[in-house]
């Protein structure tokens, strides 16, 4: 396998996520999609005997090169190269059901996934849907992705999830938190910050530059303080010294009418102050194709942004959209980290 510092195509390291849902189905349906197939060079970490039931389920044939865990990755091959870590037995498989097995092995292939890349072999890792409950049953610190990709790869720097929704961007100042802590959370500071944030990888997708209107966080946007002092005291001053470091930036607007503007295309993404405030939105405009982006590492970080829609897993009717614009997202941002480290050697 080539490095991303070389070679034509990017690699992208896939972990399947969690087997008691859609992961196993979407894993194998994604691998056949031809556009993208031939976009990119993928390792997949999981279990073959999982993904052949997820490709039974999908009345699809991956065709992947299989090879052992510990095996050399083998070089120049055009089939997506899967290691098979072995690590849930489809006769233990509870469809449906968040499981200790279950988060373990959505944990491994992960982690592994994770290392894979910042050990410098793959340019983006994009995962197929997890269960938080799941992942905590194995991961007993577990408190999101980015927690999790902060222990698997020893990195202290600012990171951020971020929804996107085909060209709109969701990013958040906090996240997941009680919501009876969210305003004593919200500063300057760290405004400041998740807009430097979302700045970088909206610049990292092609953005140049991104332009990000900013919601405030009470009725109205506080309606000149008669609802709340945060945007006169807190947002406003966070906007203006955002606008004077050089970001294209609007703001504080009433939370209720700003995702109207952007999806008219007024803007190219929204700074909410809270996980819900954003993702109502952005799922209600198109759930079956949002993205979530884990940002700020040292490569991009792509997964679906809905669940692992138990109800319906084994069934063979898993909506791939999401999936497939993710995996694009990924492959997207990958080629393009490329071209910036070529054009800078």
């Amino acid at each position: 396998m080539e490095s991303r510092a070389n070679g034509a195509l990017p690699v992208i390291a896939v972990a399947m996520g969690d087997p008691s849902g859609i992961s196993p189905e979407l894993t194998a349906r994604i691998l056949v999609e031809p556009d993208l197939r031939h976009a990119a060079r993928y390792v997949v970490f999981g279990d073959k005997r999982l993904l052949d039931l997820g490709a039974q389920d999908g009345k699809v044939d991956p065709a992947v090169q299989l090879i052992r865990d510990g095996d050399a990755i083998p070089a120049g091959s055009d089939a997506p190269v899967f290691i098979d870590l072995a690590n849930h037995d489809p006769a233990d498989l509870e469809r449906g059901k968040a499981t200790l097995a279950g988060g373990k092995a959505a944990t491994g292939n992960f982690r592994r996934a994770l290392q894979f890349a910042a050990s410098g072999q793959a340019d983006a890792v994009f995962f197929t849907p997890f269960n938080k409950a799941a992942m905590r049953f194995a991961y007993p610190g577990y408190d999101d992705e980015i927690r999790f990709v902060r222990d698997a790869i020893g990195f202290e720097g600012a990171a951020s999830e971020f929804n996107i929704l085909d060209k709109l961007w969701n990013a958040r100042v906090t996240s997941h938190i009680p919501l009876s802590e969210v305003a004593q959370n919200i500063t300057q500071e760290r405004i400041l910050r998740a807009l430097t944030l979302a700045d970088a990888n909206l610049r990292a997708a092609g953005f140049n530059p991104p332009r990000i209107a900013v919601a405030g966080i009470n009725p109205h946007a506080g309606d000149g303080g008669n609802f709340g002092r945060d945007e006169i005291e807190t947002i406003e001053p966070a906007v203006k010294a955002a606008k004077a470091q050089g970001f294209t930036v609007e703001g504080p607007f009433p939370s209720d009418t700003v995702f109207l503007r952007a999806k008219n295309g007024d803007f190219d993404a929204v700074l909410t102050m809270y996980h819900d405030q954003g993702q109502i939105a952005m799922k209600l405009i198109g759930f079956d194709r949002g993205v979530t982006l884990i940002g700020g590492f040292p490569f991009p970080i792509c997964t679906p942004a809905h669940g692992t829609a138990y109800e319906i897993a084994g069934k063979g009717i898993a909506n791939l959209g999401a999936t497939r614009a993710a995996l694009s997202l990924a492959i997207k941002m990958a080629q393009d980290g490329k071209a910036r480290a070529q054009a800078a050697a």
